[in-house]
C-alpha cells in the first residue's frame, strides 16, 4: 500500500500522517484473545471430576398414618404438628477406581509372558528334534541289523560252497584213487597171468630154471609144479602194498617158509631170509598172510610146507 502525501507550504507546520493500517492489527489480536479465551474454556472442562453418589428414599404416599382421636368439644384444637422431612438416604459407599497399572508393571508381566511362550517354542523343537534323532536311530539300527544278517548268510553260504567243493573234491580224488588202485591190481593180476603162462611154456618147453624174480621154490617133493609155484607168487604179489622208496642199491629179496593145510588155508608164516627192509618184509608178510587159502594143483592138492622168495624191484 502506497500512502499518498501532499505538499505542505513551507511555512505550514508539520503533521503526523495518517494511519490507516491499523484495523488489520486490531482484528488479529482480537482472534488472538478470542483462541486464547476457547482455549482455556476447553482446558477447564476437560478436567475430569469424580461422580457424586446421590441417595434417595421413597415414601410409599399411599399409606397414611391413623387418625387422632377427636378432641373434646370443650377443649380447643391442638394444632397438627407438621410431618418431619424425610430423611436423606445414607450415601453408599463408592468404590474407587482401580489404580491405574504402572507402565513398567504391565510391560514386565508381556516380557514374562513372551519369555514363557519362547521357551515353550524351544522346548517343543528340543522334543521334536530329540524324536527325530530317536526315529533315525532306530532307522540306523534296523540297517545295521539287516547288513549284519545279509553278511551272516552270505558267509554261510560261501562257507557252504567250500565244503561242498571240498567234499566233492574228496570224492572224486577217492574215486580217482580207487579206479587207480583198481588198474594196478588189474594189471598186476594180468601180468600174474602172463607170468604163469611164460612158466607154464618153459615148463613145457624144459626150459623153467630154478630163478625167478618171485618163485614158490620146492619143498619136500621132488619136483613142484611150475604152474602151481606161479599161480602162488602171483596171488601173493598182487597182494603186496609197499610203498617205501624202491631206490635202494641191488635188488633186496625177502624168502618166508609157508605151511598150509590141504585145503589151501595158511597156518603159519616165517621169515627165512630178510631183504634188510624191515618195511618191504612186512609188506610181504602181510600179503602172504592176505593170500589165504594159496592157489591148489590141477589134482587138488597143495604143498604143505613151501619156500616163497620175492625180490623188491621185481614188483608190478
Amino acid at each position: 500500500m502506497q500512502t499518498k502525501t501532499t505538499a505542505h507550504p513551507a511555512d505550514a507546520p508539520y503533521r503526523v500522517p495518517r494511519d490507516t493500517r491499523r484495523w488489520p492489527s486490531l482484528a488479529l489480536a482480537g482472534g488472538m484473545h478470542a483462541g486464547l479465551l476457547l482455549f482455556l474454556w476447553i482446558g477447564v472442562n476437560w478436567q475430569s471430576t469424580e461422580p457424586v453418589a446421590v441417595e434417595a428414599e421413597v415414601w410409599d404416599l399411599q399409606t397414611q398414618a391413623a387418625a387422632p382421636l377427636a378432641p373434646p368439644p370443650s377443649a380447643a384444637p391442638e394444632p397438627r404438628p407438621e410431618p418431619a422431612p424425610p430423611k436423606p438416604p445414607a450415601a453408599e459407599p463408592v468404590e474407587a477406581p482401580p489404580a491405574p497399572q504402572a507402565p513398567d508393571i504391565a510391560l514386565e508381566k508381556r516380557k514374562e509372558k513372551l519369555k514363557a511362550e519362547k521357551e515353550k517354542l524351544a522346548e517343543q523343537a528340543r522334543l521334536k528334534e530329540q524324536r527325530k534323532l530317536e526315529e533315525q536311530e532306530k532307522a540306523d539300527k534296523a540297517a545295521k541289523q539287516a547288513k549284519d544278517k545279509a553278511k551272516a548268510k552270505a558267509l554261510a553260504e560261501q562257507e557252504a560252497a567250500e565244503k561242498k567243493e571240498l567234499a566233492d573234491k574228496q570224492q572224486a580224488d577217492k574215486q580217482q584213487a580207487d579206479k587207480q588202485a583198481k588198474a594196478k591190481r588189474a594189471a598186476a593180476e594180468q601180468k600174474a597171468a602172463d607170468d604163469a603162462r611164460r612158466l607154464e611154456m618153459k615148463r613145457i618147453t624144459g626150459a623153467v630154471g630154478s630163478g625167478g624174480s618171485g618163485t614158490a621154490a620146492k619143498s619136500t617133493a621132488p619136483r613142484m609144479d611150475s604152474g602151481y609155484a606161479a599161480a602162488i607168487t602171483a596171488k601173493i604179489k598182487s597182494n603186496i602194498a609197499y610203498s617205501g622208496s624202491t631206490d635202494v642199491a641191488g635188488n633186496p629179496r625177502a624168502v618166508f617158509k609157508i605151511e598150509q593145510l590141504p585145503t589151501g588155508e595158511i597156518i603159519s608164516v616165517r621169515k627165512i631170509q630178510s631183504s634188510g627192509i624191515p618195511a618191504y618184509d612186512s609188506a610181504v608178510e602181510n600179503a602172504i598172510t592176505k593170500s589165504s587159502p594159496l592157489p591148489k594143483k590141477k589134482d587138488g592138492t597143495v604143498e604143505r610146507v613151501l619156500d616163497a622168495g620175492f625180490n623188491m624191484k621185481d614188483l608190478p
